[in-house]
């Protein structure tokens, strides 16, 4: 479970911004909205408002990054090869030349950890790993600063690799990616961190793998059915790919067995009817060919919502209402505030354009984040709890009103002529 995110001189983010999935003393949704622990109490969800270029995405770019360079830092870098996909705030020249910072305070198989770093494309300039046990005070593991890496005795797996490691690479992944049991485990964790882009339908494929699965399939098809898309079953179909297409390949790639040799593709099933509307059998669909955006958006992401529901992963989307009927948006969100179906304590994490969803019957305050960008470019980072409302204040009202700020301030127009005609 993730409990804070902070990100500075990234992207649009000149200044440090920390988004907190700690829950306030309020106690809208107690039931529901909060993941309760012996020693805190965290927030299952948190959706983040904001006007086109606010910072939102670049809010979910950071996360996605972070995620990234721990996962393959050890991996895929050599000396002296640039760090990819480090982008600090370019509108100040003072912050062109500093590193980006990462934080990221999370709670794994009993432990409270905070870790972070410092990189710009050249070179991790500092990292450290910090663990706690509930309710305690937090212990430094292991701290790295101007190229040296101070490594404590609760962290012995890391003694000894410290010269092994790269400039641009993290200590933590390389300790890691040699068995280290601390680092593999929030290795781990971080696996289950999803951050994924709500306008491509790039996890296809891992629904493709759900329906295989009997079990998971099952789950599936519970939800398919409560969205009432029409469909009656899903299934995978495999079709060779040609051998033509394979050499092809070959030859351009030098190693054939480098790709599938079968492509899989979905099939909805949909109930059929003769003239008298009576049920005859189930039609075939193609899902990428003959079925509506919506759809296949939300088949695509349904095999990683059974997945974070089922394992209690964080799960984190970009756009997530995009494409998407609005109802279809809440029957996700209350999926993760459901008691019967979230067990293991997933948490959402997303953006929206949707003001539908900003009311008192979905969120409590501390849940609904803002990103708003000011006159040097900087985006900020804050939370609707921040302010003071009434009770019975319209979120939506007073959001589109702008009191909370971050919407578009729209010029006026004059679109009709002297004579009221339009221009």
């Amino acid at each position: 479970m993730i409990l804070q995110f902070s990100v500075g001189n990234f992207l649009s983010f000149r200044d440090e911004v920390t988004l907190s999935m700690v829950a306030s003393r309020i106690t809208e949704h107690k039931e529901t909205n909060i993941i309760t622990l012996d020693h805190m109490k965290l927030l299952k969800s948190a959706v983040i408002y904001g006007a086109n270029s606010s910072g939102k995405s670049n809010l979910i770019k950071a996360m996605g990054f972070m995620r990234n360079f721990v996962q393959s830092s050890s991996k895929e870098g050599q000396i002296g090869e640039e760090i990819s996909g480090i982008r600090s705030f370019r509108l100040n020249t003072a912050n062109v030349t500093k590193p980006s910072y990462f934080e990221i305070v999370f709670f794994h198989e009993g432990m409270q950890y905070r870790y972070g770093f410092e990189a710009d494309t050249k070179e991790v300039k500092s990292e450290w790993l910090y663990a706690a046990h509930p309710g305690r005070k937090e212990k430094e593991l292991f701290f790295r600063e101007n190229g040296e890496i101070s490594v404590t005795k609760g962290f012995q797996e890391g003694q000894g690799l410290e010269k092994r490691t790269r400039s641009n690479a993290l200590f933590l992944s390389v300790v890691a990616n040699l068995n280290g049991d601390i680092a593999t485990s929030i290795l781990f964790w971080f696996k289950n961190l999803r951050v994924l882009d709500g306008l491509t339908n790039h996890t296809r494929n891992y629904t493709i793998r759900k329906i295989l699965d009997v079990s998971s399939k099952e789950e599936l098809m519970i939800l398919i059915n409560k969205l009432d898309l029409g469909i009656e079953d899903l299934i995978v179909e495999a079709k060779s790919i040609p051998q033509e297409m394979l050499e092809l390949l070959k030859k351009i790639n030098g190693k054939v067995d480098r790709f599938p040799t079968e492509h899989h593709s979905i099939i909805t099933m949909h109930k059929q009817y003769d003239s008298e509307n009576h049920f005859v059998g189930l039609e075939r669909f193609q899902l990428i060919e003959e079925e509506s955006e919506g759809t296949k958006k939300i088949v695509a992401l349904l095999g990683p919502i059974v997945d974070a529901l089922n394992k209690g992963q964080i799960l984190v989307v970009d756009e997530l209402d995009a494409k998407l009927h609005p109802l279809i948006t809440r029957f996700v969100i209350r999926l993760f505030h459901s008691t019967e179906f979230n067990k293991k304590n997933a948490q959402l994490v997303f953006n929206s354009h949707d003001t539908n969803l900003l009311s008192k019957a979905f969120f409590r305050r501390d849940q609904i984040w803002f990103t708003e960008k000011d006159t040097y470019g900087a985006t900020d980072l804050y939370a609707l709890s921040d302010f003071s409302v009434r009770k019975d204040a319209s979120y939506e009202k007073d959001y589109l009103h702008g009191k909370y700020g971050s919407i578009p301030y729209v010029g006026t127009f004059d679109f009709l002529g002297k004579d009221g005609t339009d221009r």
